[in-house]
């Protein structure tokens, strides 16, 4: 793998955008207001992390104090050793207790608009401490107590954060499959994590159309025995079948519970959830996520990053799945930990209109928005006139998550979206993080298009090679980190030796990310793909990312995907699957000057030799891009591997029936 870390680097981005002035009067103040204030506490968070996360720690709940902050033996971490917490109490009872039951905590629309008169909920926090005891009082009566794992196959209501509570209320793991993925995927991770009981619902509104949960847990009860008991929640009242001897309303559940259910004293160290991750090869990843470390470190992440204050009218909306470790953090755990109201939408950005996601914002006065660079693509697209038609002025800080943005695609948000006075955080971390790695602080790190600038407090970041050297500045390499921190994974269920394997084995001593990065002469991180994303050319090493953001930095594209192919040359040449905006006409001029375009951002080496034009691209349903799909197609290969992750595989069977 030596040959990994000689990645080429030559794309520049100069501009660079200083905090909004006034940022910290619209919200009250900043956490952390400057950069010397930020280099200070952070050196020491890496010189003391013991005496920095134990600081962090007071300000959560705990029934008891730890006896030791940090343990660690390489690859494992214990943190606040002997301390007992229950994160539901942490989010919802502390708050009541506190005199603040009668405050918004969860926002929630749903997708169907009825003469533009919207499904809208407002739940308090003593709301939810009633619902949440009981689907836990509910979730005892069916047999389920302390480490049972449960698993949550829903659409995106209410009920389904009140489920993952209830589950954390009574110290059962709770394992979320997005409610997007196929029986299959339900089948494999009830067996992986020997999971009895599955709550859903009978439907979920998407697009206008009712998603058939029920119809899928059926399927998937018909091929494993797993499966004894669900709890079915009724939100479409379409047509479904009932087992008599194993499916249970919700509401009958919940009727029938008491609404008293103590919270269950958790060691730290005590598994909250169980998350699967696929991979390109194998069966889906269980990642194992702790209590105490979890909720110290999301719940700090939360408050820095987007500078949540609970008293300052703010509502944050992560447009994130609760199915994805984006929507664990920062729709549940880590928001509503710091009593801030936060927002769930139901269904999709473009319905019934282009502009749903900004009627949105305006409707609920939304403050921080943190959303995917795929869907900012997809609001380019559709054009500016959509969020003109709202008042977005209550927005203060705008987010990304969930791969590298394009600078161009950042330049849009910044100007559109945060209409030049928002500063934007550009989020990188992943499911076996937990919670975010590196980030601006918003009113304190001048801020890059395409960098996502310096590590969190506690993230002891470096782009390495294999045997930990740090690499020369803008020299590609492996992003890995070099200490502990509070959230990190604590395992892959059931696989002892794949965690080791996948995470503690590339780079002596450190956790690998599985990402390439480098870092610039002020020392600002950029993300440059996957590993499996780089690209030898002609003996020279790029990074897709680069390409990619070369090809959209033109005014004709809107998204670019670029990939690896067989070439009889240079070995390896560079494909690059192309989608253009509105009105503009696919022709072999425009992939002519596309790729002088890409030869003048970033040299001649880069050229793509082959551009495909194409109306989508082959997304995950958090919306990456599936780059190993487009190497098979550019290779002219059968996919292979786990595809239960893929949002529409038309897009796919289009691509492969196209002629370049």
């Amino acid at each position: 793998m030596s040959e990994l870390n000689d990645i080429q680097s030559v794309l520049t981005e100069n501009r660079i955008f200083d905090p909004p002035a006034g940022f910290q009067e619209k919200l009250g103040g900043a956490w952390v207001e400057s950069m010397e204030a930020y280099r200070d506490l952070h050196a020491k968070s890496i010189a003391d992390p013991a005496g920095f996360w134990e600081s962090v720690a007071s300000n959560l709940q705990w029934f008891k104090p730890w006896d030791t902050v940090l343990e660690w033996n390489l690859p494992d971490a214990r943190w606040f050793i002997g301390g007992t917490i229950n994160a539901c109490y942490n989010c919802v009872d502390r708050h009541v207790e506190d005199g603040h039951g009668d405050e918004v905590a969860i926002v929630w629309e749903g997708e169907p608009m009825d003469n533009d008169d919207p499904d809208i909920r407002h739940l308090t926090y003593s709301d939810i401490q009633d619902k949440v005891s009981r689907c836990a009082n509910a979730l005892k009566s069916l047999g389920v107590g302390k480490g049972d794992v449960v698993t949550i196959y829903m659409g995106m209501v209410p009920e389904l954060s009140i489920a993952c509570l209830a589950c954390a209320r009574i110290g059962a793991p709770h394992s979320v499959i997005f409610g997007g993925f196929s029986s299959q995927a339900i089948v494999d991770r009830v067996e992986d994590a020997d999971s009895r009981v599955v709550i859903t619902c009978d439907g979920a509104w998407r697009r206008g159309s009712v998603v058939p949960l029920k119809a899928n847990v059926d399927a998937a009860a018909a091929k494993t025995k797993c499966i004894e008991k669900t709890i079915v929640f009724k939100r479409c009242d379409n047509e479904i079948a009932w087992d008599d001897a194993r499916d249970h309303w919700w509401h009958d559940l919940m009727e029938e519970a008491d609404a008293e259910c103590p919270c269950e004293h958790m060691d730290s160290e005590d598994m909250l959830f169980l998350l699967y991750t696929s991979g390109s090869t194998g069966k889906p990843k269980g990642i194992m996520h702790s209590t105490g470390g979890y909720m110290v470190y999301t719940m700090l992440t939360s408050r820095f990053t987007f500078n949540l204050r609970p008293d300052d009218g703010q509502v944050f909306w992560c447009t994130a799945d609760v199915g994805w470790i984006t929507g664990h953090s920062y729709i549940i755990y880590g928001i509503m930990a710091n009593r801030v109201p936060t927002l769930m939408y139901e269904g999709a950005p473009n319905h019934p209109e282009p502009d749903r996601f900004w009627s949105i914002v305006d409707r609920h006065k939304v403050t921080q928005f943190y959303t995917a660079p795929t869907a900012i693509r997809a609001f380019m697209k559709w054009g500016d006139e959509h969020p003109a038609k709202h008042d977005l002025s209550s927005l203060a800080v705008l987010g990304t998550v969930g791969e590298p943005i394009n600078p161009e695609a950042w330049m849009w948000y910044h100007r559109v979206i945060g209409q030049e006075r928002c500063p934007i955080v550009d989020t990188w971390w992943q499911t076996e993080t937990g919670a975010i790695m590196m980030t601006p602080l918003p009113a304190a790190t001048p801020t890059v298009p395409g960098s996502c600038t310096l590590p969190f407090f506690g993230i002891d970041a470096i782009v390495c090679d294999e045997q930990g050297n740090e690499k020369p500045p803008n020299t590609g390499g492996l992003l890995s980190i070099r200490q502990p921190w509070p959230a990190m994974l604590r395992g892959v269920h059931g696989d002892r030796q794949r965690f080791i394997d996948t995470y503690f084995s590339t780079v002596d001593g450190m956790y690998f990310a599985g990402d390439s990065a480098r870092r610039d002469e002020r020392g600002y991180f950029w993300i440059m793909g996957r590993v499996d994303d780089v690209i030898n050319v002609s003996g020279h090493r790029l990074g897709t990312m680069e390409v990619e953001s070369a090809l959209v930095s033109h005014d004709a594209v809107v998204e670019a995907a670029v990939v690896g192919m067989p070439h009889e040359i240079k070995g390896t040449g560079i494909a690059a699957f192309v989608t253009l905006g509105g009105g503009v006409e696919a022709c072999d001029e425009l992939k002519a000057s596309l790729r002088e375009h890409v030869a003048g951002e970033i040299g001649a080496i880069a050229k793509p030799d082959m551009i495909r034009f194409t109306d989508a691209l082959p997304k995950t349903r958090s919306g990456k891009i599936m780059r190993r799909l487009l190497r098979d197609v550019a290779s002219g290969k059968e996919s292979t591997g786990d595809m239960t992750t893929i949002e529409d595989f038309t897009v796919l069977a289009k691509l492969r029936d196209d002629e370049d």
